[in-house]
């Protein structure tokens, strides 16, 4: 494991209730443009699900939801959070579900974490589980950035983002198979201005 991996594994456990209270109980608009295109019941993975609070339990209203997340901490508050939906600790660069388990991934503020050089990883990853035709709705970065805040939101906790610019995420995207449909920048309520994409396997 990096020694970034795990700096945003620890921070996400040390700062777990701490994240809770700084999320909006709401998601962000830009969830809609993902489920907007989903059957009911559709089986949907939220890839770094956190405490489950917003998407995990947005998503699990219509769908049959499961969230995966790095953090153990994270994931103790979301079983308290999000009741029944089913929840794994994995490694997004190594998903442990078969080929084609899933119609559609929400990745909010989680491809963001992981080493640059481990991107196309968690994206082939990304599109290997998912259905043909399915969809992907993911936080990327705008312009290429390495960085840390050594006292994220105030609790004395480092963490960690890294990411390529969005133009090299897209080449990955179409890389490993993915079709790009649209594009969302997204205000934060944590103070920063982050793009979604949302992209689609190759339904061939």
């Amino acid at each position: 494991m990096t020694d970034q991996r795990r700096t945003v594994r620890d921070g996400y456990d040390d700062l777990a209730e701490t994240y809770l209270e700084a999320r909006n109980e709401d998601p962000e608009w830009v969830l809609t443009e993902l489920t907007n295109r989903l059957e009911p019941g559709a089986r949907v993975l939220d890839a770094g699900c956190g405490q489950g609070v917003p998407v995990t339990t947005a998503l699990s209203t219509d769908f049959d939801t499961v969230g995966l997340d790095f953090s153990r901490a994270q994931l103790r508050l979301a079983r308290t959070n999000v009741p029944g939906v089913a929840l794994l600790q994995g490694d997004m660069t190594a998903l442990p579900f078969q080929t084609e388990s899933f119609d559609a991934i929400a990745a909010f503020y989680s491809l963001i974490h992981v080493p640059i050089p481990e991107h196309e990883d968690v994206i082939a990853e990304f599109a290997r589980v998912l259905t043909p035709g399915g969809y992907l709705l993911c936080t990327v970065g705008g312009d290429a950035w390495e960085g840390s805040n050594t006292d994220w939101l105030d609790s004395g906790v480092e963490m960690q983002w890294s990411f390529p610019s969005i133009e090299e995420t897209y080449e990955t995207l179409e890389a490993v198979g993915f079709d790009i449909v649209d594009e969302f920048v997204v205000d934060d309520e944590l103070g920063s201005e982050y793009p979604f994409v949302l992209a689609r396997v190759d339904a061939d």
